[in-house]
């Protein structure tokens, strides 16, 4: 399977700052696909912590009834072999993802990346991946901050150069980055 094989999906990256609206956008492209949105949720549920609890209730009031939530806090990459056409998956957040991944070595880490990437340009289906931006600010002070930020900031690069369009929300606007930029090009991350 390669993706010339499903010329009419999509790879769709949605980024943007904590509470920009990503999401909301996100759940806007998926509505607007008219198939049955599959949404992936990375988030682990700690029924502890109120305020999380709060976020995700949130989230899931804002969703239409009729998605199917799928909780995938680590297998992503098997979550888009497992959905067929004419679905839409929508993986709210990549972040999420990667926090729980931190505990991974480097070369564990990197072979669960390639992974992902492999079978996200083999889907057969349409996919809305949800990122934060991370690194616009100072240089965390601790070293999972530091390794969270650049995980998470090489995966969204290397997402952002397959992808077919890719929006960064910001000051309560969405940007069609595709349209208003270039890639890089696949070269090494540094």
């Amino acid at each position: 399977m390669n993706r010339s094989q499903f010329p009419s999906r999509q790879i769709i990256l949605v980024t943007g700052a904590a509470r920009s609206g990503k999401s909301e956008w996100a759940e806007t492209l998926a509505t607007e696909t008219s198939k049955s949105v599959v949404y992936v949720a990375t988030a682990t549920i700690d029924p502890s912590d109120s305020q999380w609890q709060a976020r995700i209730e949130k989230h899931r009031l804002r969703r239409p009834a009729e998605w199917q939530t799928l909780q995938v806090p680590i297998e992503l990459a098997a979550t888009f072999e497992a959905v067929t056409p004419p679905q839409c998956l929508l993986v709210d957040s990549l972040g999420t993802w990667v926090a729980n991944l931190l505990d991974r070595d480097e070369a564990t880490w990197e072979k669960i990346t390639v992974e992902l990437l492999d079978r996200l340009q083999q889907a057969a289906v349409d996919i809305i991946l949800v990122a934060e931006e991370t690194g616009w600010g100072v240089v965390p002070a601790y070293p999972s901050g530091r390794l969270f930020r650049d995980r998470l900031g090489d995966l969204v690069r290397q997402i952002g150069v397959i992808a077919d369009s890719v929006y960064l929300i910001a000051g309560g606007h969405v940007l069609n980055l595709t349209l208003l930029g270039k890639p890089l090009k696949d070269s090494k991350l540094s």
